[in-house]
């Protein structure tokens, strides 16, 4: 009975999850096609490693699972220690950390500034202070966490060559933070838009993500989805 419980009580956080109620006017977040960087990344061979908090985990790991030379997508918990990286207390906004996405990605296939013109273009609206579409609160956050000097470089390049472009009508607030230990969030949110397409969430935020990378990058969308 308490295992039914337990069960039936991770669903209702999962639902309840990146899902609270907003005004009719807040906009769904900004698709654009973001320019190729300038600076390109100059990784070694091997799977490697990136980190993207850009609002409710379950949007920005659904568009970069359908990314090829993706090999993974995990939804969890940076910034905070790991006695806060629980969802229930994340969502509270009391802990110091932001949703993130931890991909491992094969830079022979997809690189590193790619994955940034992904992020800036279809994952989330970098404009968005603390909140993403319908979610508000630090821990939606958006940021990248760089995991090398040559990500660190890439990264602070591009924030730049986007905020001298001039596409959005408001400052770019992305941050870019100093990595720290990650944590993998709770079971019943991983592959969650995957496993759940008709929740009303993924309908209304999260599928049309995945719509517009294959429309506006079509060469970085596969239709398989790749798992964490």
């Amino acid at each position: 009975m308490n295992r039914i419980r337990a069960s039936f009580a991770a669903v209702a956080l999962a639902t309840a999850a990146c899902s609270q109620a907003m005004p009719a006017a807040v906009a769904a977040e900004e698709t654009v096609r973001a320019p190729v960087a300038d600076r390109i990344s100059r990784e070694s061979e091997g799977l490697k490693n990136a980190y993207f908090a850009g609002g409710c985990f379950w949007g920005v790991e659904a568009v970069f699972s359908h990314v090829p030379g993706v090999t993974s997508a995990v939804s969890g918990y940076h910034g905070g220690n790991a006695a806060t990286a629980k969802y229930d207390i994340v969502s509270s906004g009391v802990s110091q950390h932001a949703e993130t996405v931890k991909v491992t990605y094969d830079p022979k296939i997809v690189r590193y500034d790619q994955l940034l013109r992904i992020f800036f273009s279809v994952v989330h609206d970098p404009t968005q202070l603390n909140r993403q579409g319908p979610d508000r609160g630090a821990h939606y956050r958006s940021a990248l966490i760089p995991v090398s000097a040559d990500q660190r470089a890439v990264a602070r390049a591009y924030i730049d060559q986007l905020e001298a472009a001039d596409i959005w009508d408001r400052p770019i607030v992305t941050k870019i933070e100093t990595a720290k230990r990650f944590y993998p969030a709770e079971p019943y949110h991983q592959d969650f838009a995957h496993k759940n397409p008709r929740h009303s969430y993924i309908v209304r935020w999260d599928a049309p993500k995945v719509a517009a990378l294959r429309r506006l990058l079509p060469q970085h969308h596969r239709s398989s989805f790749k798992t964490g």
